[in-house]
């Protein structure tokens, strides 16, 4: 990488350590939130406590990156500032523009609502949704990578259909598998 040979793009092996590098970021992330729901758990307030630890969590979720070399750590303080495409789909994410503002918003309707569930695309979105299940007792939910396409076709009808009932759905089979899958597991043990 600092050699500046790096070319994920054309060399297997420079993909398969950038890939590394995303793992453990997310890796290092996950546990992060991990520590944030058992604080939820205890009786933490959820929104205030996530408002603050998101900002932690994408840290957490590029440090490896940052170590590489291949990102500068000034790039991960606030939020984005540029624009973003999802390959592969017709869904168009917010401009970077809005973001602050959108966030902001975010954690202000959290702070205010009663039953806290949010939902979205992204890592981020996936961690904080997980925070928020974790607030209503539910367990950590995983959207698998086999289920990538059905997530993004979900995620596309909610976005440019405006019909969020498919994305709800696809959520809440997830929660339900996990659900079943944290019961199979206590009743093993």
């Amino acid at each position: 990488m600092r050699a500046g040979s790096w070319n994920p793009g054309l060399n297997e092996s420079d993909r398969k350590n950038r890939d590394a590098l995303a793992a453990r970021g997310y890796w290092q992330a996950f546990q992060s939130v991990k520590e944030a729901v058992a604080q939820i758990i205890n009786g933490a307030d959820a929104p205030k406590l996530v408002r603050s630890a998101h900002r932690d969590w994408y840290r957490e979720m590029f440090q490896p990156c940052v170590a590489g070399g291949l990102i500068e750590a000034h790039v991960l303080a606030g939020y984005r500032t540029h624009f973003v495409y999802l390959q592969g789909s017709r869904h168009v994410p917010s401009r970077w523009e809005v973001v602050p503002d959108a966030m902001k918003a975010m954690f202000d309707l959290l702070e205010n609502e009663t039953d806290p569930y949010p939902d979205g695309n992204g890592r981020m979105a996936r961690l904080l949704m997980n925070a928020m299940l974790a607030s209503g007792g539910y367990p950590w939910t995983v959207i698998r990578v086999e289920d990538r396409a059905a997530y993004m076709k979900a995620l596309e009808s909610a976005s440019v259909e405006m019909n969020i009932i498919p994305f709800a759905t696809f959520i809440a089979e997830r929660v339900r598998l996990s659900m079943e899958q944290a019961t199979q597991t206590t009743n093993k043990n």
